[in-house]
């Protein structure tokens, strides 16, 4: 087979570890793990300015407020910064007493004993230590054995526990990370943690938390999910730990990676508000709260004003939301196919008159409005756009329920000046297209005066007199029929070049008020058999009826 890319020799595929025992593929979550925002350390270390400590303030407070219970908030030991932010939020009482800060360092004596003095007087804390376990950290960079590694990772265990020793008043959660856990043999990632496992002594009562990070996204999700449960089934004293993931997003599927890692076994993740982070970025925890809450699972986390979310963090970090990021994305709850369009508008209608209110809404996995968002931007309009979507806004935004033959020609003009303008119209262009091409068209005929009498109002018979121009010369007019809608179109139709036909009439109230205009839909065929369609607006729906037959008449002259 010839190779089209010349480099493609130079990579070869990630060796694939084979768990025949795995039951993970059977498995549904059910419930959310435990969340832990790691976007003041892991998310602010990859911005290309940093945060500083009034951001840093506003920034975990909104993680407090969307009720994440575990924040990391940086790395004390290795920047003045870090340092003095934390010892704000311990020296002002910023931390509530159901939170609690995790802290990172390395296997490392002073770095880990500036760490706890940075953490006096805190109520509870994570520190968080790990060293590099991988093969290539191991050759490359590091050149010590497996045992060597392994040391380092004790050492720092036994040094936790020396230094949490001194402040007794801190409820202390150890947790170890062997980074790189990707790219590290299993036997022997297990191998370096249970050691660690063993030196700390967890309990039931107190775990301990082991991390498993995906430090460079290395392979495809099933197989991370089968080293995590391969992991997880041969720790021992399994159950007085924690098995934590940090996935980061290296092949575009850290958000999948985390969810597989769960139904293995995981029972805590590490991730990032709209996944920022180092290279690629780290696991999008607002979308794997979102994707659990669209399966109706309580995620743990607040996200009913995503907008105060999405501005907090845009502020704080200068990076920007992508319009199409899932769930928070500007353009998520948007249809500009014209079949996504009319599909929304019927899933909309649908659900209101459904008794049971579950969401089932074509194109849109859950309801924007949960998340603060609202359906005006759901419809945007542009060349491409179908007939649906035009409909919904004259419907939805200004109480036009337009019969849906109606549709098309509707839409045929609103897509002419999109294409004209070569952009998306607003609704309010699109209102002003409607009214000025089918509502109360006075051009090149008009209706000026309008009365009626019963002559047999038992059987709705009636006769008319009009006065109207017809092609700016003004006529008077006078016919019968039943109802005013024919009697009308009998006397104007002798004063018309040519014949027409009236095809189809719809009428219904702007709104439920009492004082409410009416609309009516008059649509008419000429002897050619070519169709229009006029609208008439008017407080008395007779008078609407009328107008909308003149505006359909007008139409045939566009």
């Amino acid at each position: 087979m010839m190779k089209t890319n010349k480099n493609i020799g130079k990579y070869q595929k990630y060796p694939v570890f084979k768990y025949a025992d795995r039951t993970w593929p059977d498995k549904e979550q059910e419930v959310a793990p435990m969340f832990c925002s790691v976007d003041l350390r892991d998310g602010n270390q990859a911005l290309p300015n940093p945060m500083g400590i009034e951001a840093k303030m506003k920034f975990f407070r909104m993680l407090v407020d969307m009720g994440f219970k575990e924040i990391e908030i940086g790395f004390p030991s290795a920047s003045d910064t870090e340092y003095n932010f934390l010892r704000r939020l311990i020296e002002e009482n910023r931390i509530p007493e159901d939170v609690k800060v995790q802290v990172l360092v390395q296997a490392r004596e002073h770095l880990i004993a500036k760490t706890f003095e940075a953490l006096e007087g805190a109520h509870s804390a994570v520190v968080h230590v790990y060293n590099s376990t991988s093969t290539a950290q191991r050759e490359m960079v590091f050149k010590k054995s497996k045992e060597e590694i392994k040391a380092i990772a004790v050492e720092g265990a036994k040094l936790l526990q020396k230094y949490a020793a001194k402040y007794p008043e801190t409820d202390f959660t150890f947790e170890y990370s062997p980074e790189s856990f990707t790219g590290t043999e299993m036997d022997y990632a297990l191998d370096v943690v249970q050691a660690v496992i063993d030196t700390w002594q967890p309990t039931p009562d107190h775990k301990a938390i082991i991390n498993l990070p995906a430090t460079v996204e290395m392979t495809t999700p099933n197989v991370f999910a089968d080293e995590v449960e391969w992991f997880c089934n041969n720790l021992n004293n399994r159950e007085s730990v924690l098995i934590s993931l940090h996935t980061h997003n290296d092949r575009g599927t850290g958000v999948a990676a985390t969810e597989l890692g769960i139904l293995a076994g995981a029972d805590r993740v590490e991730g990032t508000l709209f996944g920022n982070g180092e290279r690629t970025g780290n696991l999008d925890i607002l979308t794997m709260a979102m994707n659990l809450y669209s399966q109706g699972i309580e995620p743990g986390l607040h996200m009913e004003d995503i907008n105060r979310v999405i501005e907090t963090y845009e502020t704080c970090t200068g990076m920007t939301v992508h319009d199409r990021h899932p769930y928070a994305g500007k353009l998520v709850y948007t249809a500009f196919s014209g079949s996504h369009q009319d599909a929304i508008r019927k899933g909309l209608q649908a659900y209101k008159e459904r008794e049971e209110k579950v969401w089932d809404v074509p194109y849109l996995p859950i309801d924007p409005a949960d998340i603060g968002r609202m359906y005006e931007p759901i419809i945007r309009i542009n060349s491409q756009s179908g007939k649906g979507g035009v409909a919904y806004i004259l419907e939805s935004d200004y109480g036009y329920q337009c019969p849906k033959a109606m549709h098309p020609e509707i839409s045929f003009h609103v897509q002419k000046e999109a294409d004209r303008l070569s952009r998306e119209l607003t609704n309010q262009e699109i209102f002003d297209i409607f009214n000025k091409t089918f509502v109360n068209v006075v051009e090149p005929n008009e209706l000026v005066h309008f009365s009626y009498a019963y002559d047999d109002q038992e059987n709705g018979h009636m006769s008319v007199k009009a006065s109207v121009k017809i092609n700016g010369v003004n006529k008077q007019v006078a016919g019968e029929g039943n109802g005013p809608v024919s009697a009308f179109f009998n006397a104007i139709a002798p004063m018309l070049e040519g014949t027409y036909e009236l095809v189809n009439y719809n009428e219904h109230a702007l709104s439920e008020t009492a004082t409410a205009e009416a609309a009516a839909y008059i649509q008419l065929k000429n002897q050619d058999g070519v169709l229009h369609y006029g609208v008439g607006k008017d407080s008395n729906i007779d008078n609407a009826s009328i107008r909308a037959i003149m505006s359909a008449l007008n139409g045939f002259d566009h």
